[in-house]
């Protein structure tokens, strides 16, 4: 039995979205406040600034030739909503490119930066979803680093997809024990959280 296989027999899946893939492995507390202990959250620079990207980005992208993909033809949809009763999992994603040479899944990040793992985790929940809503396999997909204007292929493996439906299955046990995780190790992280406020054995 494979991993997947495994995992879509757990009874009473508790529905998660592909940001929490995200989330989790960047710090397991924004989950947790996300979903058992909901908050006020506090609107930050670097939310506010995303927002706005993305609509400038959207009008730039549609006039754009696919040639920065690697791609010489191809259909871009925007903001595509898919879901998966199976895995549990739904989720929007930015841009989905459906071309002859297959299906690539683009997940646009408003940073300057690298991309990261917490990155690569979510782009991979993205890909599991666009195989089961298309009957599809993806091996490819794309980080958009907005500011720069860079673009990262991304190799969609297996043994990716799989972290990704085990970041899944930790995040419900986690859910399920209702205990507040421990905080990120990284500290740095914690000083544009929208939730660093909550955390008082942290600040």
């Amino acid at each position: 039995m494979t991993l997947l296989e495994q995992f879509v027999t757990e009874p009473a899946l508790v529905p998660l979205r592909v940001h929490d893939l995200k989330q989790y492995e960047y710090c397991p507390r924004i989950v947790f406040y996300n979903t058992l202990m909901p908050v006020e959250r506090k609107s930050t620079v670097k939310m506010d600034r995303g927002k706005e990207e993305e609509f400038r980005l959207d009008a730039l992208e549609k006039r754009r030739s696919l040639r920065r993909y690697q791609l010489l033809s191809g259909e871009r949809r925007f903001h595509v909503w898919l879901e998966s009763p199976r895995l549990g999992l739904s989720g929007r994603l930015d841009l989905l490119i459906i071309s002859p040479a297959g299906f690539f899944p683009v997940d646009f990040k408003y940073t300057r930066g690298r991309s990261h793992r917490n990155h690569l985790l979510q782009l991979a929940g993205y890909a599991l979803l666009v195989e089961e809503n298309f009957q599809t396999q993806v091996e490819t997909g794309f980080i958009y680093l907005t500011p720069i204007q860079e673009i990262v292929a991304v190799s969609l493996s297996s043994q990716l997809k799989d972290q990704a439906i085990g970041g899944l299955g930790q995040i419900r046990d986690s859910i399920r024990e209702g205990v507040l995780p421990a905080p990120t190790p990284v500290r740095c992280r914690c000083q544009e959280c929208e939730f660093r406020n909550y955390c008082g054995d942290v600040f």
